[in-house]
């Protein structure tokens, strides 16, 4: 699917403008137009390039860090709490060259997140994260677990809906 004009500023502005993400060294490369689709690329630049001259591990990981958070915050809607809970990095190999992410949701994962908040009070979701070369080879894996839980509604609105 291709990027909306609407994605596609907010991939630039989150790249470019957005303190946090930009001092990663990481580039937004691609925002699907509906969300579930994202990719990353973090280049070996003098902004990413360590002491030995390979990409740091936190330019790596600060790239792919809020990915998967924001996309659920998207594609969830206003109704549920989405935030990082946790995470790790293992990392494989030196990266030398350009590192590439790509992340995807799609809606079996949304419906499954969905019903297990009918009857959950939260829901913890592991995703995997895979930092690769353009020929294949994984440099590093991240895990991360993302907290989701539906958004508590004022106790006004509650009440009325009991009574209603």
């Amino acid at each position: 699917m291709p990027e909306s004009l609407r994605t596609r500023l907010t991939r630039i502005a989150v790249t470019h403008f957005f303190p946090a993400y930009r001092g990663t060294g990481g580039r937004i490369t691609y925002i699907a137009d509906d969300w579930y689709e994202v990719r990353v690329e973090i280049p070996l630049s003098r902004r990413t390039r360590n002491y030995v001259g390979t990409i740091f591990g936190g330019s790596m990981y600060g790239a792919v860090d809020p990915i998967y958070m924001v996309m659920l915050i998207k594609l969830l809607g206003p109704g549920y709490t989405v935030w990082d809970k946790s995470a790790s990095i293992r990392f494989r190999k030196p990266g030398r060259t350009t590192l590439h992410a790509r992340f995807t949701l799609d809606d079996a994962e949304l419906g499954a997140i969905r019903q297990a908040l009918k009857t959950e009070r939260a829901l913890d979701r592991t995703y995997r994260i895979e930092l690769a070369d353009a020929e294949g080879t994984v440099h590093a894996e991240v895990e991360k677990v993302i907290h989701i839980r539906p958004q508590k509604r004022s106790g006004a609105a509650s009440a009325a809906d009991a009574a209603g």
